[in-house]
């Protein structure tokens, strides 16, 4: 059984919801973190309802709201078959989520973005090409690509792909964005694109923001 995901939402400028752009945040934050980037964002994109859920497990032993979408082994000491079975669950709370955001604000898969930060690019990159529907793109920030060796077997739809990452990145290395490029790439994914943030650790700079923007302006048709 799939849990639901508490969401915080930020509406359309506008009024109107024409497009939906789904914050997916990293690890120990929680959906406030990204929902913040609905404020600068909402300027270009007046017609987008911004949604931003927490993920659906706290972690362990920290208080005050911070959540992960699976248990990080290095990290918390969890062993490679709790974090694949965290995994698992988060994945099917996750297409239940996008499954329900589609039919209650009434759009299309190709009016819908995925925006992902850390271990919220993680989920973005493994659920969305596993997805029937094609979403109209994925941003993914200072993340990975997980099991890229199932990718090519295992991806029914192949939307286009951002890829941003900070060079001074110390919590996941910079070689993540070519090693997922080059693993999308080769599973047949055409549209992929990459921004490197100068100077930029594990965060979102201006720069990247303003790459982010664009690429979901064109991919939406705004």
């Amino acid at each position: 059984m799939t849990r639901v995901l508490t969401t915080g939402r930020k509406e359309p400028k506008s009024g109107t919801t024409r497009s939906v752009v789904i914050f997916l945040h990293g690890y120990g934050a929680n959906g406030a973190d990204l929902l913040g980037l609905a404020d600068p964002l909402s300027e270009h994109l007046p017609d987008t309802l911004f949604l931003s859920p927490d993920a659906p497990e706290s972690v362990p032993g920290m208080p005050f709201g911070g959540y992960q979408w699976f248990p990080i082994p290095w990290i918390d000491g969890s062993s490679e078959e709790e974090s694949m079975r965290g995994m698992q669950s988060a994945v099917e709370d996750l297409n239940a989520f996008l499954d329900a955001v589609m039919v209650d604000e009434d759009v299309l898969p190709e009016q819908v973005v995925l925006f992902g930060f850390s271990q919220g690019t993680m989920m973005s990159l493994h659920v969305a090409p596993r997805r029937e529907d094609e979403v109209a793109g994925i941003v993914a920030f200072s993340g990975r690509l997980l099991h890229p060796d199932l990718l090519a077997d295992e991806a029914i739809s192949k939307p286009p792909v951002l890829l941003v990452h900070g060079d001074a990145d110390d919590v996941v290395p910079p070689q993540s964005l070519p090693e997922a490029a080059e693993a999308l790439q080769n599973a047949g994914f055409t549209d992929v694109y990459a921004h490197i943030m100068k100077g930029t650790a594990h965060g979102i700079a201006p720069d990247g923001l303003s790459v982010a923007l664009a690429f979901m302006r064109d991919k939406l048709g705004l």
